[in-house]
C-alpha cells in the first residue's frame, strides 16, 4: 500500500515558501563578502584604487598570487606545520578536555569542585602577556619552539567548561552500571562516555581546529626566525606587512607604484588562508549532525 504525504494548508505552504526564501536570501548575503574578497585577489591594484572593489574582476590579473607562492617551499611548508598542529592539536585537545570535563562532573570525585574553581577563576583574571611570555621562553625555555605555540591552545578553560556542563547531562547510571560490569575508570570512559559526548566532541573540536589555524599571535612572539617554516597565517602576516613596507619605502623615496598589490594582496592572503578550512566546513557539520542523533540519550 502506497503511503501518502500529509497534506499542507495553504498557509502553511506559503509560510514555508516564504521561510524558503528568505533563508535562500541570506544566504546568497553571506555568499557577497566571500565573493567580493576572491573577486578583488584577482584584481589590478591600480584599477583597484581608482574604482573600488567589485564582485568581478576589474582588471585580471594574478599578481597578487604571485606574491603569496614567490617561494613555494615556504608556503608549501607553512601549510605543513599547520595542518599537523591542527589535526594534532586537535586530537590531543579533545582527549584531554573530554577527559578534564568528565571527570569534573563526577559524583565520586572529591576534588572536583576545588578544580572547577581554580579553571573557572583564570577565565576572569589572567597574568598577562609579560608573564606569559616570561614563563614560556625562560622558566618552559621554549622560545623558538613549535611547542610553545602547541601547548599554549591545547587546552583552554572555557571548552573545559563547556565539555563539563555538557558531561552533566550524561545519566551517572551509565557510569555505575559500567562498574558494576567490572570496568575499570578508562574502559568506562572510552566505551560508555565518549559515544555520549559526540556533539560536545564535535563542537569542541571546531573550536579548536580554528584556533590552530587562525593562529599567528604566539607564533609572532615565540617563533620569529627561529624556525624555517613559519605557521601559515604568520607566514601570510610577513608577506602582508613586507608588501606594505616597500610601497611605504617607495613612496618616501618619491617613487610611484600603483600596481604593487597592498589591497589586492590582503584579499590573496586571506583566500589562501580560509580556503581550506573553508571546504572542511561541510564535513564538520555533517558529523555535528549526527553525533547530535547518535549521541542523545534514549529514553
Amino acid at each position: 500500500m502506497k503511503n501518502k504525504g500529509v497534506k499542507m494548508t495553504a498557509s502553511t505552504l506559503v509560510v514555508r515558501m516564504i521561510s524558503y526564501f528568505c533563508v535562500a536570501v541570506f544566504s546568497l548575503l553571506c555568499l557577497l563578502p566571500f565573493l567580493l574578497m576572491v573577486s578583488a585577489s584577482f584584481s589590478n591594484e591600480g584599477v583597484i584604487n581608482r574604482e573600488g572593489f567589485g564582485l568581478l574582476p576589474k582588471g585580471f590579473t594574478i599578481t597578487a598570487y604571485s606574491w603569496v607562492f614567490r617561494y613555494p617551499k615556504m608556503i608549501l611548508g607553512s601549510y605543513g606545520v599547520t595542518i599537523l598542529m591542527t589535526v594534532c592539536g586537535t586530537i590531543i585537545g579533545l582527549l584531554l578536555i573530554a577527559m578534564t570535563g568528565y571527570a569534573l562532573q563526577r559524583q565520586d570525585f572529591p576534588l572536583r569542585n576545588v578544580l572547577s574553581f581554580f579553571i573557572y577563576f583564570t577565565t576572569l583574571f589572567t597574568a598577562g602577556m609579560a608573564p606569559t611570555y616570561i614563563w614560556v621562553s625562560r622558566y618552559l625555555n621554549l622560545k623558538g619552539s613549535y611547542m610553545a605555540v602547541f601547548l599554549q591552545l591545547l587546552m583552554t578553560p572555557w571548552l573545559i567548561i563547556l565539555m563539563k556542563n555538557f558531561a552533566k547531562s550524561v545519566p551517572y547510571e551509565i557510569t555505575e552500571s559500567g562498574k558494576m560490569d567490572g570496568a575499570n575508570d578508562f574502559k568506562i570512559f572510552t566505551a560508555l562516555i565518549l559515544p555520549m559526548l559526540k556533539p560536545a566532541l564535535a563542537t569542541v573540536g571546531l573550536f579548536l581546529a580554528l584556533g590552530y589555524w587562525n593562529e599567528w599571535y604566539n607564533s609572532m612572539l615565540y617563533l620569529g626566525s627561529a624556525v624555517t617554516y613559519k605557521p601559515l597565517q604568520y607566514y601570510l602576516y610577513n608577506i602582508v606587512n613586507t608588501a606594505a613596507q616597500l610601497k611605504n619605502s617607495m613612496a618616501g623615496a618619491a617613487i610611484t607604484i600603483t600596481d604593487l598589490p597592498t589591497n589586492t594582496l590582503k584579499m590573496a592572503t586571506a583566500v589562501v588562508a580560509t580556503g581550506p578550512i573553508i571546504f572542511l566546513y561541510p564535513f564538520v557539520q555533517r558529523y555535528f549532525i549526527t553525533g547530535i542523533t547518535i549521541g542523545a540519550v534514549k529514553g
